[in-house]
């Protein structure tokens, strides 16, 4: 969210106080994420202690809580961000319309800022090797979703080169958007198709489910002073092959995490991998697939932005640079046909 929800100082500072005990002096706002469903905020305890809230709004998935607190405090995975318990115990509150998350306030910057040294790089490693080593409790597992390879980004991109065909009309933000749709037509076909090839080669092989992060990009991963680290949003946990993960790892998302050295780093962290290429491939297209679709609906979305919308032309051609997503990904079809 983007913008602040109707939701004053003095609101945030009540809920705070009966639910945690909190006693805060200031509440800021944070612009951060494309989700219009979620807002968070920096507050400040009047010991100037600081502290990280998230609040969502609409169906709340409670194992976006439960799991990583598990991680963190059972498995003692210290880098995983976990919330903070109410004075009840729970991992969260409902409150104003929003269910509440209350984490730690980590002193850092994305990856998309500061570039992970080698230890934090290996750091990174070691974290992601012991969550997709670690067994669930059965009501944890049973709360998580299961890889279908679904095709619900392929299709709806589909849809819109359908659309396409007889061309557009719009703003000037469209027609530049069109434009180079049209110039990566061919491209982005490849993509898509390749995408589903793949999904149908697993679909006939039992995979080995582990607790995944799904969303692990550089936007994810905060780096602090002193080779600190933090994996935070939690959101689209699922249980999943671990290339679900690992395929963020030289993928090239946002144009960082495209360096051989960084990849090295991180599997000596991580260890010995037995990497099923088929999948990484699939997923580092199917990913592609789905920005694709999100920016899609950006484009022609009513409610959204000048902003927003050439935020998401911007990211879709960037796509398409050399040593992006789509250059690696299909570095990766290569290697495996």
């Amino acid at each position: 969210m983007l913008t602040p929800p109707a939701l004053s100082h003095d609101a945030i500072a009540r809920c705070l106080a009966d639910t945690y005990k909190l006693h805060i002096a200031r509440s800021e706002f944070l612009p951060l994420g494309a989700d219009v469903d979620s807002a968070v905020f920096r507050v400040q305890a009047n010991d100037a202690t600081p502290y990280f809230l998230k609040l969502r709004r609409g169906d709340f998935d409670r194992s976006v809580v439960a799991v990583p607190a598990f991680l963190h405090h059972e498995k003692r995975i210290a880098p995983v961000m976990a919330p903070l318990p109410t004075t009840d115990g729970q991992l969260s509150t409902h409150s104003h319309g929003f269910d509440w998350a209350l984490y730690p306030f980590f002193d850092g910057s994305n990856g998309f800022e500061r570039a992970l040294t080698q230890p934090q790089w290996k750091t990174l490693g070691a974290t992601l090797a012991a969550i997709h080593r670690t067994e669930l409790p059965e009501a944890l597992q049973a709360s998580l979703a299961k890889e279908t390879y679904g095709h619900k980004s392929r299709e709806g991109v589909r849809r819109y080169q359908r659309r396409f065909i007889n061309g557009v009309t719009g703003d000037d933000i469209v027609k530049r958007f069109f434009t180079f749709w049209e110039a990566h037509a061919e491209e982005i076909d490849t993509v898509v198709y390749r995408s589903e090839q793949l999904a149908s080669i697993l679909l006939e092989r039992p995979p080995r489910l582990v607790p995944c992060h799904a969303d692990i990009h550089a936007g994810n991963v905060l780096a602090g002073d002193n080779d600190r680290l933090s994996i935070v949003d939690w959101d689209t946990l699922v249980l999943a092959p671990k290339e679900r993960d690992l395929m963020f790892i030289g993928g090239g998302v946002g144009n960082v995490w495209n360096q051989p050295r960084e990849e090295a780093w991180f599997y000596e962290g991580y260890g010995p991998a037995d990497i099923d290429a088929v999948a990484l491939t699939h997923y580092r297209y199917e990913r592609i697939t789905k920005d694709l679709l999100e920016f899609c609906d950006q484009m022609f979305d009513a409610k959204a932005s000048t902003e927003d919308r050439e935020e998401g032309l911007r990211q879709m051609k960037s796509q398409f640079l050399p040593n992006g997503v789509v250059a690696i990904a299909h570095q990766s079809y290569d290697a495996i046909t």
